[in-house]
C-alpha cells in the first residue's frame, strides 16, 4: 500500500453540528508522524473555532485506531509534537467535548489519543495498551499520569509496567471505557451519541468539558474562583438567552454556538 499524503492524513468531515475526524494512515496502522500530528492539530483549530461545529469524534480508518508514534519517523529524528503537545493535541484536545470510536488497536500513543478525549465508545474487539516498556521507551503521552485518576491505581500500574494488551470489555469494567459495541459500529455509535448531545447548549457544554479538563490542576479553592472565568462566556452566550426563551415557549432550542 503507498503513502498516503500529507495532506490526506487527517480527514475532517462536518455532520451538521459534528465533526467526524479520521486518522487515515492505514498503510502504518495510523501512526503518528510530524505531518500527522501537524493535520491534527489543525483539525483541533478548525472544530474550535467555528462556532457551528459542537463536537469532535475521532476514528482511525482502515479498522485500526492508532498504533501510536511512527517510530520509522522516529528513527529519522522527527517528532510528532505541536504547540497542542504530542500527535497535535495531547497536552490541549479541543475545548469542544471529543469521542474517540475505538475500532482495533489503540496503543502506546494511539492509546494516549483516547484518554485525550472525553468520551470513549469501543468496539468488542479492540485492543488499548502501552507496550513502550517492551523497549525500554516511557510513554510520555500523558497515559502515566492521566491513567491513575481515571482507573484504579494497580490496574494503571498493571496497565504500565506489563505492557499487556486488554479489550474494551476490561475498560469497561474499570469506568475508562464508556460504551461497548459490535465490532465495526464504533464510529456510529459515537456519532449517534454526539447527536444526543446536540440537544444541549454548545457553549456550556464546551465550558462544562473545560472545567473538568482542568479541574485536577486546581485545589478546591482555586476552583470556586476558576470556573467562574470558564463558565462566564456560555452564561454570557446568545445561546443561554435562547435556551431560556425556548423554555419559556416550550419549544426546542435553536442553537448556534454564540
Amino acid at each position: 500500500m503507498s503513502e498516503t499524503p500529507a495532506g490526506d492524513r487527517i480527514l475532517t468531515e462536518r455532520r451538521g453540528h459534528v465533526l467526524v475526524i479520521t486518522i487515515n494512515r492505514p498503510e502504518a496502522r495510523n501512526a503518528f508522524d510530524r505531518a500527522t500530528a501537524e493535520a491534527m492539530h489543525a483539525a483541533m483549530d478548525l472544530l474550535d473555532q467555528t462556532d457551528e461545529l459542537f463536537v469532535g469524534v475521532i476514528t482511525g480508518a482502515g479498522g485500526t485506531f492508532s498504533a501510536g508514534a511512527d517510530l520509522k519517523a522516529v528513527a529519522r529524528g522527527e517528532s510528532a509534537r505541536t504547540p497542542r503537545g504530542g500527535f497535535g493535541m495531547f497536552a490541549r484536545p479541543s475545548r469542544k467535548p471529543l469521542i474517540a470510536a475505538v475500532e482495533g488497536f489503540a496503543v502506546g500513543g494511539g492509546f494516549e489519543l483516547c484518554l485525550s478525549c472525553d468520551l470513549i465508545v469501543a468496539a468488542r474487539t479492540a485492543k488499548f495498551g502501552l507496550p513502550e516498556v517492551r523497549h525500554n521507551v516511557v510513554a510520555i503521552g500523558g497515559a502515566l499520569f492521566r491513567l491513575p485518576y481515571r482507573i484504579p491505581y494497580h490496574l494503571a500500574m498493571e496497565m504500565a509496567l506489563t505492557g499487556e494488551f486488554k479489550d474494551a470489555a476490561f475498560f469497561h469494567q474499570a469506568g475508562l471505557v464508556n460504551r461497548v459495541v459490535e465490532e465495526g459500529q464504533a464510529l456510529a455509535a459515537a456519532t449517534a451519541w454526539a447527536e444526543a448531545l446536540l440537544v444541549n447548549g454548545p457553549t456550556a457544554l464546551a465550558a462544562s468539558k473545560e472545567i473538568i479538563f482542568q479541574a485536577w490542576n486546581w485545589t478546591e479553592a482555586e476552583a470556586w474562583r476558576e470556573q467562574m472565568a470558564v463558565a462566564k462566556p456560555a452564561l454570557d452566550a446568545e445561546d443561554r438567552k435562547e435556551g431560556l426563551k425556548a423554555f419559556a415557549e416550550k419549544r426546542k432550542p435553536q442553537w448556534t454556538g454564540r
